[in-house]
């Protein structure tokens, strides 16, 4: 099952995708938001085959929502309705710093981050 994960930010989404069988996560793209954020992913999703979407869930060190989480919840709403599949969250709390600790800033960053969020799920639900 070919899972499609994504870190949300306010200028930046990071795009990850899984391998055919779901064991692999892997950056994809980063994509500018903008109002065709959802067209965008939904045509990776239709282009790449997706099954399901991880979105990563945003919150704060104490595991309180942060000031993105009605927009990631927008988000949600949208791509279910539009792709007909399910869209889960799971916990994104530092998944940016890793990447960069990982692999330093670049333009890349967030597609890394989303690819974390990816493993975690991917990790999680063996």
């Amino acid at each position: 099952m070919r899972l499609l994960g994504i870190d949300y930010g306010t200028k930046r989404v990071g795009i990850a995708l899984s391998d055919e069988a779901g064991v692999f996560a892997y950056p994809y793209s980063v994509i500018k938001n903008s109002k065709n954020l959802t067209k965008e992913i939904i045509s990776i999703c239709k282009k790449e085959k997706v099954e399901k979407i991880i979105l990563g869930e945003s919150l704060d060190y104490k595991g309180k929502c942060n000031i993105i989480v009605s927009d990631t919840n927008i988000l949600k709403k949208m791509l279910e309705k539009e792709t007909g599949l399910e869209v889960v969250y799971e916990n994104e709390v530092l998944s940016s710093a890793e990447a960069e600790r990982i692999q330093g800033k670049g333009e890349m960053l967030d597609a890394s981050a989303a690819a974390i969020i990816l493993r975690t799920y991917i990790d999680k639900n063996k």
